[in-house]
């Protein structure tokens, strides 16, 4: 009986023995987690503070927003966006790099990462809200309809361009001035103002619908083109910086910066040095 009850006792502690020999033991099902807790994601701010550098999308076929100009034999990009730009790049403390792209390519590529922000004279649509976040607006500028100044009698009003062909630049907020403000005009839409412009002065459209500082920029060296007495509503079309969705902090930043440059009429000597460079 003895020897019965010893037996057992030994295969109960053999079995104990196993399963606790099967089991991990508590600390190591946290040593993964709790004594090293992950590390939160860096900021876009401090992304960009790390790096050293910052990376700005344009479109730089836009005088006097931004556009190419020989500088000390040089082509260099200029304009008050790139002033404004680098100013922003120095209060963060980092160097500016300028990618040039097509207008309509700016958005992608600065959802791909391809770009740190956008300044290229964009209008925050509710539309564009929806996918990048935004600055404050740090210009606003009147819509303006260019014609020839051979046709100044013949288009005075909307209804004098029904029927005829209207320019505007690709995926800027003027595509959508003229669908809504000119629905019987047709529009056609390219890439850059300078072809456009063409297209105005060799009649292959009627009227090219731009704004004012970059209508100003093109006439003073295009004599045969003028701003007709066309008027437009100009609502919401107030330039702001694009930055990625999500990107608060990087976002307070930029708008402290452009609070200073519009409080002290900054932005404004900007556009005046930028208008005398156009050629």
């Amino acid at each position: 009986m003895f020897k019965s009850k010893a037996i057992i006792l030994m295969l109960l502690s053999l079995v104990l023995l196993l399963s606790a020999c099967g089991q991990k033991p508590a600390a190591d099902s946290s040593s993964a987690g709790a004594g090293k807790p992950e590390e939160a994601k860096a900021t876009k701010l401090e992304q960009i503070k790390k790096a050293g550098k910052i990376v700005v999308g344009t479109s730089a076929d836009y005088p006097p927003y931004e556009f190419h100009k020989e500088v000390n034999g040089k082509d260099t990009i200029v304009g008050f966006d790139i002033e404004i730009a680098k100013t922003l790049a120095k209060d963060l403390g980092v160097t500016l790099e300028i990618k040039d792209l097509k207008y309509e390519g700016l958005l992608p590529a600065l959802e791909a990462g391809n770009i740190d922000f956008i300044i290229s004279g964009m209008t925050p649509t509710p539309e564009r809200q929806q996918s990048v976040d935004f600055t404050k607006i740090y210009y606003t500028a009147v819509q303006t309809v260019v014609i020839r100044a051979e046709d100044k009698d013949k288009y005075k009003s909307i209804k004098d361009l029904e029927g005829k062909r209207v320019g505007a630049q690709k995926g800027a907020t003027q595509e959508q001035i003229v669908t809504k403000q000119m629905p019987g005009s047709e529009m056609k839409a390219l890439g850059k103002i300078s072809d456009l412009m063409l297209d105005l002065k060799s009649k292959k459209t009627e009227a090219l619908v731009v704004e004012q500082p970059v209508a100003t920029a093109y006439l003073s060296k295009n004599q045969d083109l003028i701003i007709s007495d066309i008027k437009l509503s100009t609502e919401d079309s107030g330039s702001a910086i694009a930055v990625k969705k999500g990107s608060s902090d990087l976002v307070d930043a930029m708008n402290a910066s452009l609070d200073k440059l519009m409080k002290d009429k900054t932005v404004d000597k900007f556009v005046m040095e930028a208008n005398d460079l156009v050629e």
